[in-house]
This record gives structure tokens, sequence and C-alpha cells, in this order.
């Protein structure tokens, strides 16, 4: 079976893409709305996890809207969160595609779906839609990055990604500028995926062996 994965090149979707492999043909797929070069960098590292890629091209109605809810709210959630389900649902008009999922964790806010938006969805476009990080939380997939992804991170304004939040951040730098940008969206750190990590089964038996949670 062929899932399509919602990938921005950062970890969490790329640890999905992983999860999955073992059972399912993968396929990565960007979204993207033109202002930014984001497919690109995004295929460089799905090449370096040896994935096909390909980017999808979203309308720009979609990131005015989510402008406009940036604008309206002060700060980026509902925006990213309306990017997302648009996102799923351009990708589920594809006939070919009949499976969805990303790199959505237990504990985030942003960018997720709620259970009626997934079920419209399904029942709209005949696709499953699924996250296999959604009972994971952060310190199991870092431990999880960490010994099978060679990863950077920085803050957002400095680290490549290919994220939704990239573009909407182009948008408003150009039409506000860099000010505006500090003001909308808060301070935080972003990965980019570089390669895979080669590992042997040993070392893979013992991913958790020193991990204890908090």
């Amino acid at each position: 079976m062929k899932v399509s994965v919602l990938f921005s090149g950062g970890k969490d979707s790329s640890l999905s893409a992983l999860l999955l492999e073992p059972f399912f043909e993968v396929e990565l797929v960007t979204c993207n709305f033109g202002l930014l070069p984001t497919g690109e960098i995004a295929a460089k590292t799905a090449a370096e996890l040896h994935f096909p890629h390909r980017t999808l091209s979203l309308d720009r109605e979609i990131l005015e809207k989510a402008y406009e809810l940036l604008q309206r709210d002060g700060f980026p959630k509902s925006a990213i969160n309306y990017i997302h389900e648009r996102a799923v649902e351009t990708l589920a008009l594809d006939p070919a595609v009949k499976l969805i999922a990303d790199g959505t964790r237990r504990d985030d806010r942003v960018p997720v779906l709620s259970i009626s938006q997934i079920r419209s969805i399904e029942d709209r476009f005949g696709v499953q839609y699924f996250c296999p990080l959604k009972g994971y939380g952060k310190k199991v997939v870092d431990s999880l990055v960490g010994y099978y992804l060679s990863i950077e991170q920085g803050p957002s304004e400095s680290t490549q990604k290919a994220d939704y939040e990239t573009e909407l951040r182009e948008l408003v730098r150009q039409r506000q500028g860099e000010e505006k940008i500090r003001q909308l969206f808060p301070v935080h750190f972003q990965s980019h995926v570089l390669s895979r990590k080669k590992f042997s089964l040993k070392k893979e038996e013992n991913v958790f062996k020193n991990w204890k949670p908090s």
C-alpha cells in the first residue's frame, strides 16, 4: 500500500516516514505556495532519506486566508491549522492518494486536525488519514530521532525548513517587514533533517536503554 506523508524536512515528518517504511510504500509530499523554493529544500532531505518526493502546489487563496487569520488573532495557531486542513484536502483530491499521514505528535497543538475535521475529509474524499506519532511524546520522539537521524536545529528564522510557517512568514515579511514577524510569531526552534544515521540491530534494540521518563 502507498502512503503520502506530508513532509517539511523536519524531524517529526521524517521519523513518521521511517516508522511507516516497513509496512507501506512511502512517498513524501511537500506543500508550496510559490513564494519560496521550499519544495527544493525538502526534496534534498527526501533524497538523503531515500524516499520519493513531490511538491504539491496549493492555491494562493489558502495562504491569503491564513494571512487574514494571523492578522486577526495576532498569533499563528489558527492560520497554520487552516493551511494544514486545506493541504490535506488538496492532497486528498488526487485520485491516486488513498492514505495520508503526517508528523503530528501526541502533544502538538499546531498543526492538528480535530476528529470532526478528519472524519469529514475521510468521508468526502474517500481517503484515510493517520498520524504515526500521535501516541508519542516529545522525549520519545527525540530519543528515536537521536538514534536514526542526523539533524540541525535552530531558531525558526535561521533554520532551513519547508513547513507551512515558512511561506506565511515570508508573506508577512514582504507586506509588513521583519519587525512584524517578530511580533506575530513566538520564538521557537525548528529542526532540519540532514540524513539517516547508520545503525546496527544491537543499537536498535537499545534505543531506550539509557532513557528515563521525567
